[in-house]
């Protein structure tokens, strides 16, 4: 059950949890049944997910209420075992969890660290389906070792990634496994609640709350779920080929931001040219309603069908901002559609991101941070830093949890990806990007399955090739540019990251 088939197909909208009750088959013997693994071994967050079963889909109910500033929600997960479990366990902090029950029944259950661990009344046998329904409720304002909770003003945003979904929402928060998903946010008169997906109905309770309901097209990674509650106005505008585009905006914010709002088509447009018809239903953007510098620690995030930013951010000019909302862009093919197997495996995510989001800067004739207007430039550039890069940062494919975030995953992975263009010319590169995409729609890939496809779509075997750059601690040579040097080691220089450790912001794009 390590990997499995995505039925891709949407999820029906199940607003309780009757309607996701499955008929469970005879239990297995209790003596038969074991514990699920508390892991999915992944090598950079070896702690973070859970196996022996799989998540097929999610129904998230939040309410807000104004007045606290607290959240009571009930999590409903359709699960599938993969083995005889005795008990299996969810991801889960900060989270104060009032009930389970797992097929209609109530269920034992313990807090241990970043775990909830479930006892079910009986052992569930392999291959069995069941819900798992989790009441409790949280505090967006709660002080956690990390957090996904940006609270605002009027509500709050959520930011999951990498590791926090579960502060707040139970999950096996892991991309490798991704599921469907649906939400209902139920908030007081005057704001309005948003997530992932489409809307499919709203319905005026008699409280004067209202209940707005969406549900995802495409299965969802837990990193990669937004919520969110605020004073907005939702502006809907047409992308190309008639993509619906829906941009959630702080109402105060609407005029001020819709500049920028407005560059999304063209931006699509240009990407679709590159990649493919944009994989989602709808896009936008979230710029959050907080001014707070520390609210969260980067400028964009690709929260799925919504990218969450910092609104001050949006304000300028086009050509201070373009190429990295391109970037985020990015991220909707490589990174949501096509998720990380391990987290070692970010580089897919953000070289991509930006890659693309460079050449969009430079066919625009937009300077980078650097005064560089072109790739090649760029890359020369960075070809010099490579040894460093891999001294004090690690191979670009090979990142640890104090330095995922690094540069050498984004613009080291850029430089992978050019030395690949280099090598095999910008059609077939093209054609490898093209059919990684759609291999695998809709789940995770890992480094090992783009070097298939890479070695697949080429006609040559590009795995030497692509793990000497890609795992190497010496920058090879670089296809086409034989002269390019890099420079030695010095011990004092500095690590990759050009701002503080810890920051997701070392986009090339900024």
């Amino acid at each position: 059950m390590r990997y499995r088939t995505r039925v891709t197909a949407p999820a029906v909208l199940f607003g309780t949890m009757a309607a996701l009750s499955v008929a469970s088959p005879a239990h297995a013997d209790a003596e038969t049944g074991t514990p699920g693994p508390e892991t999915l071994g992944d090598s950079v967050y070896p702690d973070l997910g859970n196996d022996g079963y799989r998540v097929f889909a999610y129904h998230l109910d939040i309410a807000y209420d104004a007045t606290t500033r607290l959240v009571d929600a009930t999590a409903t997960l359709k699960v599938t075992a993969g083995q005889e479990l005795s008990r299996l366990s969810l991801d889960a902090l900060g989270l104060d969890i009032r009930t389970v029950r797992v097929a209609g029944a109530t269920a034992v259950f313990e807090q241990v660290g970043e775990k909830l661990r479930i006892t079910p009344a009986g052992p569930l046998s392999a291959e069995e389906t069941v819900t798992v329904v989790v009441a409790y409720s949280a505090d967006p304002r709660r002080s956690l070792a990390h957090t996904a909770w940006v609270p605002t003003p009027d509500g709050f945003a959520i930011c999951p990634q990498p590791n926090s979904a579960h502060t707040v929402f139970p999950c096996n928060d892991h991309p490798l496994d991704k599921a469907d998903f649906t939400f209902r946010v139920t908030v007081p008169a005057g704001l309005k609640g948003v997530a992932s997906g489409h809307l499919v109905s709203t319905e005026d309770l008699a409280d004067g709350r209202t209940a707005y309901c969406y549900r995802s097209r495409e299965p969802i990674a837990t990193e990669l779920v937004q919520i969110t509650v605020g004073d907005y106005v939702i502006k809907d505008r047409a992308g190309p080929h008639g993509l619906p585009l829906r941009d959630v905006v702080p109402a105060a914010r609407a005029t001020a931001l819709e500049p920028a709002l407005a560059l999304t088509p063209n931006l699509v447009s240009w990407l679709e040219q590159r990649l493919g018809a944009f994989p989602f239903e709808t896009y936008g953007l979230l710029p959050c309603n907080s001014d707070d510098a520390n609210a969260f620690d980067f400028t964009g995030l690709e929260t799925q069908t919504l990218t969450l930013y910092k609104p001050n951010f949006l304000l300028q000019a086009e050509k201070s901002i373009g190429s990295h909302m391109m970037h985020e862009l990015v991220h909707s093919y490589f990174g949501n559609s096509v998720s990380p197997a391990n987290w070692a495996d970010l580089w897919l995510n953000e070289g991509h991101a930006d890659f693309y989001g460079l050449l969009y800067r430079y066919e625009r004739g937009w300077t980078d941070s650097l005064g560089l207007t072109t790739m090649e430039a760029r890359m020369k550039d960075t070809y010099a830093r490579g040894d460093q890069w891999r001294k004090s940062s690690g191979p670009v494919a090979a990142p640890n949890e104090a330095n995922l975030f690094d540069s050498q995953r984004y613009l080291g992975g850029v430089l992978v990806l050019y030395a690949l263009r280099q090598q095999v010319g910008e059609t077939v590169f093209s054609a490898i990007e093209l059919a990684f995409l759609e291999r695998f729609r809709n789940s995770s890939a890992s480094t090992d399955d783009y070097i298939a496809v890479a070695s697949e779509v080429s006609g040559t075997d590009q795995s030497g090739f692509l793990r000497d750059w890609l795992y190497g601690t010496k920058t090879p040579r670089m296809p086409g540019h034989p002269d390019w040097t890099v420079t030695p080691v010095v011990s004092t220089l500095r690590t990759p990251q050009s701002r503080p450790s810890g920051s997701h912001d070392n986009s090339a794009t900024l």
